[in-house]
């Protein structure tokens, strides 16, 4: 447990950094461009590398590789060397596997946002602004996979702070990339579709940084990796096949991001913009502690697995979702009823109005009503790619999949944006609900008295905390509505009123367990706890 502690904290507290300097980035994007034609080609052209990072080298890839180079990591037979070797051979091959798809993704770029944004042909110069700006942005997706898997090398050997570094680099460069186009577009008769290239060309400049500081991270462990000729081994053969499912299994919510985007197109201008910022807010908790709790405990669980200890990976798996469940639960319900207060107080000024951060919170709204799903689709998948079993959350993706689309074509034309953010939770929930019905099923997770019990007491809290929350924030309405400073005051004061009330509810209730407790503040190791029996 202490070790799985600490992993998360590692992961999430780098993560944190990295949203803080994200929400810097949309602040500063909010008031540059506001929600209009070329915040919205900005946002397409972010979101289709970034989507595929995520659906190949962050989802699929790594929930197949990283199983592998760890069972060849501690196999009696195996080590470090042959860990090594097979990495070695599956960068060979990774490399111009990527290279290709990157080049004809740009070649034909034109194609895919036709497919992705057709109605953006209606707006002189919105289409063909899109596709220049993704074919300056998609190199990214190479180089940012290469990082994936070198941190995918570095999780398997429990070094998680490079790994998840790296995103700040990516929101420092961003940041600086905004700043120089502001200049451009105030002082050297640019526009706002200077600040939009400026973002483009520093989106590709922070992939080289990443890179360069994960190859540095790798060969300071002494990993030893190298680009080789091509040799498709029976390993690499192996992880193809498990890659090809997994790359839909594990990328469920991203795939759900592109049809998303598709439909969110197809509404009025900014509409896009809008839902890309909502999503800001709810990707914090998700990423701090979905993606972190994801990341820690595939590695984990594929080392007792492979021990044949199924009673260590079932108390693993109910440890996570006891950390998920205790940080999601009030993080969903907080962000929920305070959403126009954190939509308005962080995302308004400039070209942003008022009229579009009320949206903005009716979007954060929908999505947060999926939250804790979405946390608890990144614990509950390690418990399947740790078996190497890949086709099993294939099919479960394709279903709620098909359920969003159709859904979809019935919300979207009638609610708008903020119908299409809460068709995508309530698929979220279906997704999840059914691989915990799997599992149960297999015998490979069990939810306990106890769990059953540390939830519900999780629950009592986070009412506590939502009644202090709605009292609470209408009164700050004046703050978090006027200037600067009041606006940092409000959110402040909401944050912490609502974390001072949910910790000493769930302290009262008996939610949290002292010795966990202990570990989350010290994050070393203490006496072990067990949570899921």
């Amino acid at each position: 447990m202490s070790s799985l502690v600490r992993s998360v904290g590692t992961i999430g507290g780098l993560t944190a950094v990295s949203r803080v300097f994200g929400f810097a980035r949309d602040m500063l994007l909010a008031r540059v461009l506001g929600a209009g034609l070329a915040a919205d080609a900005w946002q397409l052209a972010f979101t289709l590398p970034n989507t595929f990072r995520r659906l190949f080298a962050e989802g699929a890839f790594s929930v197949a590789f990283v199983p592998m180079y760890t069972r060849r990591l501690h196999a009696e037979d195996g080590g470090e060397e042959a860990a090594d070797r097979f990495a070695n051979d599956v960068l060979a091959i990774f490399v111009w596997v990527l290279l290709g798809f990157s080049a004809l993704a740009m070649l034909v770029m034109p194609g895919i946002v036709w497919l992705l944004a057709r109605e953006y042909q209606d707006v002189p110069g919105k289409f063909e602004l899109s596709v220049n700006l993704s074919q300056i942005t998609f190199p990214y997706l190479a180089l940012v996979s290469l990082v994936a898997m070198l941190s995918g090398v570095l999780n398997a050997r429990s070094k998680f702070a490079p790994g998840a570094f790296v995103p700040v680099l990516l929101n420092i460069v961003l940041i600086l990339g905004i700043l120089t186009g502001a200049y451009l577009r105030d002082n050297a008769g640019g526009s706002d579709v200077t600040v939009a290239y400026a973002q483009a060309i520093a989106l590709a400049a922070a992939g080289v940084a990443q890179l360069a500081y994960m190859w540095w991270a790798t060969q300071r462990v002494g990993v030893k990796l190298k680009v080789t000729l091509p040799t498709i081994t029976p390993e690499v053969k192996r992880l193809g096949m498990l890659i090809l499912p997994a790359t839909f299994g594990a990328g469920i919510y991203q795939i759900s991001q592109l049809v998303d985007t598709f439909f969110a197109t197809s509404l009025p201008q900014g509409s896009l913009t809008l839902l890309k910022m909502a999503d800001r807010l709810n990707q914090m908790p998700l990423g701090i502690f979905g993606i972190a709790l994801g990341t820690a405990i595939l590695p984990m669980l594929a080392r007792h697995i492979q021990s044949g200890d199924d009673r260590e990976a079932q108390r693993l798996q109910g440890n996570a979702i006891e950390i998920a469940m205790l940080l999601c639960l009030p993080a969903a319900v907080a962000l929920g009823i305070c959403a126009e207060a954190f939509t308005t107080g962080i995302f308004q000024g400039g070209k942003m109005t008022l009229a579009d951060t009320l949206i903005m919170g009716d979007i954060v709204i929908a999505l947060v009503a999926g939250l804790p799903a979405y946390v608890l689709i990144k614990v509950f998948q390690p418990a399947f790619f740790s078996r190497e079993d890949t086709r099993t959350p294939v099919w479960v993706a394709a279903g709620a999949l098909t359920i969003n689309i159709a859904i979809n074509f019935y919300v979207v034309p009638r609610y708008g944006i903020v119908g299409l953010a809460a068709a995508t939770a309530f698929t979220a929930w279906l997704n999840v609900t059914s691989l915990y019905v799997i599992l149960q099923i297999r015998g490979w997770f069990r939810m306990t008295a106890r769990l059953a019990g540390k939830v519900l007491r999780q629950l009592a809290a986070t009412a506590v905390m939502a009644a202090v929350l709605v009292w609470l924030t209408p009164l700050l309405a004046p703050w978090w509505q006027g200037s600067a400073g009041p606006r940092i005051a409000a959110l402040g004061i909401l944050v912490l009123s609502g974390a001072v009330a949910f910790f000493a509810s769930a302290m009262l209730f008996g939610a949290l367990d002292k010795d966990l407790l202990a570990q989350l503040r010290r994050r070393r190791p203490a006496r072990p706890v067990d949570l899921a029996e």
